[in-house]
């Protein structure tokens, strides 16, 4: 493996992204040698999944396109980023209600793998949404 390895792509605001966005995000990690299936590739397609969601519903059009960043060094790091300038926040949920939980489940998958959540700013305005995990998977070692 590389000392640094990153991958990056920009998609359009729009809800048949989401799955373009976890299809990306798993093709890397297949590249980098997670196979798909396994526990971490599939934690990571959920959180991929939850943040790209987050992004073209709550940007409220105000954010064309979003960006899947990948980077792999003593962690992987995912961020999401869109051209909105709030922060998420955590919303109610009722407990019949389908929507709401995304950052929930964010941060409990991401805190289940000894990761962390964090948001940053971006210098047009806008924000990154990241998550970073332990990289406890040598390449090729989980198939």
């Amino acid at each position: 493996m590389a000392d640094h390895q990153e991958a990056t792509v920009t998609l359009p605001s729009a809800p048949a992204s989401v799955s373009t966005a976890r299809r990306y995000v798993t093709g890397v990690l297949a590249e980098w040698g997670v196979a798909g299936g396994t526990d971490t590739a599939e934690t990571v397609r959920l959180i991929v999944s939850e943040l790209a969601t987050n992004a073209v519903q709550h940007t409220r059009g105000q954010s064309p396109t979003f960006t899947v960043d990948i980077h792999l060094d003593r962690e992987l790091r995912i961020g999401v980023t869109d051209s909105h300038p709030r922060y998420p926040r955590r919303l109610p949920a009722a407990v019949q209600q389908d929507n709401g939980r995304g950052l929930v489940i964010i941060r409990c998958l991401t805190a289940e793998h000894g990761g962390r959540l964090f948001f940053t700013r971006t210098s047009d305005g806008g924000k990154t949404v990241w998550i970073s995990l332990p990289w406890t998977v040598p390449v090729g070692a989980e198939r």
